[in-house]
């Protein structure tokens, strides 16, 4: 290795040589040749240069960028003095902070004992004419662009893309996993890349979900056989999705259901309102942003919008603005969904029979879940839920009353959280479903 003492001065002499000639350039060569004096010799040193630059943007086309996100998180973990300005982050729940580099920063990182690398966050700013939502505290992020370049020596070309690359993938999912705190999106009306998050803080589990005991663990295999299915739907050649409709009356607990299997899978839920999104290509825009291992839910899919049949979609006359479609739908759901792994699609109706038949075959919706009114099985749970309730005397009149009666789970447990008092709570429920039982009767055709 070179004597550092004698390289130092070189370096000296040359930097102070490459400001003489541009201090030279500016005062003795016009304004209207001197781009093209810089240009010249940025080509010449270029040339010359012994190190390659790698350029991860922050998106590709309009699917996210997975390298970007995985540089984001593993650089995070580098503690190093040449950083001046780092971003430091914490949301509920974690455990840790989140460290990122700020604007303009620099880190260095080293692979393999030998084989040296400079990162840098290079973030540029965007003109745009589109009207935003002045309420949107993430605006300010989308009106620039943002990329990380990775800059090393030419002859580690090889062992960078083949190999730093992927051990960068694969140790930022194991960041993340440690980190992850399940996030509840609404995709921004505003922005297709855009979405306002809140944490979901939802304790719902299976072990605890009101739900028919039978169903519940059909459901609990199939997801499982889901999360472990990579190399079955690989060899099937099926794209990794799973979709479920989930129909029943309000109350039901169906939105408790979605969080459950949220939590159970370590999924983010990704809300998208049909009403908000305006045509068919804004549709598949929202799908190509999300990230794989999420759960796309479209709650009340029957009325949200006034989807339009495939089969009068060319007739019906033109309103002057786009809109989605029963067609752009089913896109979405089949062909568009294939461009993404580990994801799951949830419809919720409380009226399946109006619903096109088109958006209920296997392959959109592969599982159709009743959510029914309130089982035997089901208010068990919740006298458990609530009151720590395995047994009680009053449990045979309310079984034999939840038989006769149409009641939600949602009702019952209204019931059950009015006092803390078990005996108190459970005859309160009683009095509840026979007067719901007296009116019930009262409408009820002869």
């Amino acid at each position: 290795m070179p004597d550092t003492k004698a390289i130092l001065p070189a370096i000296a002499t040359v930097a102070a040589s490459a400001m003489l000639l541009r201090s030279i350039a500016n005062d003795f060569i016009p304004n209207e040749f001197r781009n093209y004096f810089f240009s010249g010799l940025h080509n010449i040193s270029r040339r010359f240069s012994s190190h390659l630059t790698i350029v991860i943007d922050e998106f590709q086309g309009l699917s996210l960028n997975e390298v970007f996100e995985a540089a984001e998180a593993y650089l995070g973990t580098l503690a190093t003095p040449s950083l001046q300005r780092i971003k430091v982050s914490k949301v509920t729940k974690e455990k840790k902070l989140g460290v990122a580099m700020d604007r303009g920063e620099e880190i260095r990182d080293v692979y393999e004992d030998h084989v040296q690398l400079m990162w840098k966050f290079v973030c540029t700013k965007v003109e745009s004419s589109r009207v935003t939502n002045p309420g949107d505290l993430n605006a300010s992020l989308r009106a620039e662009t943002r990329s990380y370049e990775l800059t090393f020596h030419k002859k580690h070309k090889e062992k960078v893309l083949n190999s730093y690359l992927p051990y960068i993938l694969d140790r930022s999912k194991a960041i993340k996993v440690e980190r992850k705190v399940l996030k509840l999106c609404t995709i921004d009306q505003y922005e297709c890349y855009g979405t306002q998050e809140v944490n979901l803080n939802h304790p719902m589990t299976f072990e605890l979900l009101a739900m028919d005991m039978e169903i519940k663990k059909v459901l609990l295999d199939d997801l499982n056989n889901f999360k472990n299915g990579k190399e079955f739907y690989r060899r099937i050649v099926k794209a990794w999705k799973r979709g479920y409709l989930l129909y029943g009356p309000p109350g039901t607990g169906k939105s408790s259901l979605i969080a459950a299997i949220a939590n159970h899978l370590n999924y983010d839920i990704y809300e998208l309102e049909l009403a908000d999104v305006g045509s068919n290509s804004n549709l598949k825009r929202r799908l190509l942003a999300m990230p794989d291992q999420s759960i796309l839910v479209i709650e009340d899919i029957d009325c949200t919008i006034n989807l339009q049949n495939r089969e009068t979609e060319n007739e019906a006359p033109s309103t002057g603005k786009n809109q989605v479609t029963l067609s752009g739908l089913l896109n979405l759901i089949g062909l568009w969904s294939c461009c993404t792994d580990e994801r799951i699609i949830i419809f919720t109706t409380n009226h399946k029979e109006k619903l096109d038949p088109a958006l209920m075959r296997p392959g959109r919706m592969d599982m159709h879940i009743n959510m029914s009114y309130c089982t035997l099985s089901a208010f068990k749970q919740l006298a458990f839920n609530y009151h720590g309730l395995s047994h009680h005397q009053l449990f045979e009149q309310i079984e034999g009353l939840i038989g006769e009666i149409k009641v939600t789970p949602a009702e019952v447990a209204g019931e059950l959280m009015k006092s803390r008092d078990a005996q108190t709570s459970l005859q309160g429920l009683i009095n509840f479903l026979l007067e719901k039982k007296n009116q019930q009767e009262i409408v009820r055709p002869n």
